[in-house]
């Protein structure tokens, strides 16, 4: 008795202690602000493959919008969904206010897909969803880094981390797609 006795208490002491705390595995898990200061629980994702990505207005890759934006349109209503979250982590390349985000979207590409107030997405101020996108203790996939704007990470319908995209890596490639359309045949 007295060995189960202690038993117990190691596996509740354990369980207590955060390190062992059982890692977040789904993005439906976290509450973000969008781009109008409004909080938004991810869990009213549930269902939808997810395209999440970071964003700057004033980088060389800014153009991916445009190919972003005909990637929504086309599957936006096929339970999918693209959440971008502008961040200025990489030289300085979104420097604007929230609605200066918005506008300048809106005005040059038309973005209609979710855009979320901006974050820092690596760092010591990194943010809890790109925490969970870039450690596989969190996601249970795999560790990345943010290597420049544009990355991008494709969620399934369960909210799981499935596949990386590179910055430089178009949304329209035949390779995204296909992994796109094989997300949205999957229950």
């Amino acid at each position: 008795m007295k060995k189960i006795l202690s038993l117990f208490t190691l596996i509740f002491t354990a369980c207590s202690n955060p390190q062992y705390n059982v890692p977040q595995k789904s993005l439906h898990e976290f509450t973000v602000k969008d781009i109008d200061g409004k909080d938004i629980n991810l869990n009213t994702l549930k269902g939808k493959t997810i395209l999440v990505v970071n964003v700057a207005s004033k980088c060389g890759l800014t153009k991916q919008y445009t190919d972003l934006q005909k990637l929504y349109d086309n599957y936006k209503d096929k339970d999918f969904i693209i959440i971008g979250f502008p961040a200025n982590d990489f030289m300085g390349q979104e420097p604007g206010t929230e609605d200066e985000i918005k506008s300048f979207c809106q005005k040059n590409y038309g973005v209609s897909f979710p855009m979320f107030s901006k974050i820092s997405v690596k760092g010591d101020d990194m943010h809890p969803l790109y925490q969970f996108l870039t450690k596989k203790e969190m996601n249970g996939v795999m560790d990345s880094n943010v290597k420049w704007n544009f990355q991008k990470y494709l969620i399934n319908r369960k909210g799981e981390l499935v596949e990386l995209i590179p910055p430089s890596k178009s949304v329209l490639n035949d390779d995204v797609i296909a992994q796109i359309n094989k997300l949205l045949t999957e229950g």
